[in-house]
């Protein structure tokens, strides 16, 4: 994949309303919008305490077909009654009044502040007065994000034998990040012609493995939004291997978005990656490695260098995956400390140099079949309890 130009068909623009404290210092609402209808695929936050505009927008997607996207921070419009569902159409209407489509066709999406009232006129005025044009990409990553320290976004050439598509994908998220189904929210838009069906299954598999695959904190959002939508300006519809490079070329975006916002964590110094092997199935890979992320025993020894590598044996092992201390080995970067059951003589040193680094690789292999899995963590820093002890003050 290259990085490209742009994706056809779309615009999108960002404006300044205010929302979290009605000082329009910054942008904070974006609009992306297609020239045509997209098919569209989605997946949205597990937690049961589910923010109105993830409940509006599934609404929406159930038809898989939408025309935009609009989105705030500021405010999360989460734990807000009835009157969250009504804003969050309200914000619907406005786009929709704004690029002349039906409000059933427009995303909603919302980041920041729970259990706070959306101030739902000002955004409305402000989506109305949008300017939309192409290429906007980075100030919509801006204009999306709330404790986040820098935008997020990607876009990719991918040329197939019936032609080149294109993607771009725009991403924020630095803390509530465990999710269970993507990322706080994330967006991606391409111009290839894809059925809704295939787009919905492509969609899925890439969290599955990439958004689903990273933790900053082990807290899942109310909002947790991961929306891909096709409308087929490039006129190229993927076929049989082209297919297949579509959605990895899509899986790619979604793996490049999911790092930044591992590394761009709240308070974070140092990012992890937890490969674990040798599963008895695919599913106690994919628990052994997030087990592992999560671990706060974990992540405080990798932010302090202490060469205390028993803590990510001891979280697999109470991850839920069947593990056999007796058949499993674990690598730290170039060292290797724990081989077939048996702890070989530690070399302080040497693990402190890999913990020092800014990207430490750790690999698991529980020697009990052929299934593996990755996954990303962060460390646990001091700044992650500030930033949180402050986030409303």
């Amino acid at each position: 994949m290259a990085m490209t130009g742009d994706v056809l068909g779309f615009t999108a623009g960002t404006a300044a309303a205010g929302v979290k404290d009605g000082k329009p210092t910054r942008t904070d609402v974006a609009l992306i919008a297609s020239d045509r209808t997209c098919t569209a695929a989605g997946v949205f936050t597990t937690n049961q305490v589910i923010a109105a505009p993830c409940v509006v927008t599934r609404r929406h997607l159930e038809q898989g077909r939408l025309r935009a996207i609009v989105v705030n921070s500021g405010n999360a419009n989460a734990c807000t009654g009835e009157q969250g569902e009504r804003h969050a159409v309200m914000m619907a209407r406005a786009a929709a009044q704004r690029i002349g489509c039906d409000p059933y066709e427009v995303a909603v999406a919302s980041t920041g502040v729970i259990g706070v009232p959306l101030p739902v006129e000002r955004i409305m005025k402000a989506v109305k007065g949008i300017g939309l044009r192409p290429g906007e990409w980075g100030d919509v990553a801006k204009a999306i994000m709330t404790t986040d320290t820098k935008p997020k976004s990607i876009g990719v050439d991918v040329p197939l034998s019936s032609g080149t598509v294109h993607l771009r994908g725009v991403a924020k998220g630095a803390g509530m990040i465990h999710p269970n189904m993507a990322t706080m929210l994330a967006f991606v838009m391409t111009d290839a012609d894809v059925d809704v069906e295939a787009l919905q299954r492509f969609t899925r598999h890439a969290a599955g493995r990439t958004f689903n695959a990273i933790s900053v904190d082990g807290d899942t959002s109310t909002n947790d939004t991961l929306l891909v939508i096709a409308n087929g300006a490039s006129g190229v519809k993927p076929r049989g291997d082209d297919l297949a490079q579509f959605a990895n070329a899509l899986e790619g975006v979604c793996e490049t978005l999911a790092k930044e916002i591992v590394a761009d964590g709240e308070g974070v110094t140092k990012v992890f990656e937890v490969i674990v092997r040798g599963a008895a199935s695919a599913e106690d890979a994919r628990r052994a490695a997030r087990t592992i992320t999560t671990s706060n025993l974990v992540k405080t020894a990798i932010h302090g260098s202490d060469p205390n590598w028993g803590r990510i044996l001891a979280a697999a092992g109470r991850s839920g995956a069947k593990v056999d201390q007796s058949c499993a080995s674990v690598r730290i970067g170039e060292v290797v400390v724990f081989a077939s059951g048996t702890p070989l003589p530690l070399d302080r040193d040497a693990v402190r140099r890999v913990f020092d680094r800014a990207e430490v690789p750790i690999e698991v292999d529980l020697g009990l079949g052929t299934d593996a899995a990755r996954a990303w963590g962060t460390d646990l820093s001091a700044e992650y309890v500030r930033i949180n002890a402050e986030y409303t003050t």
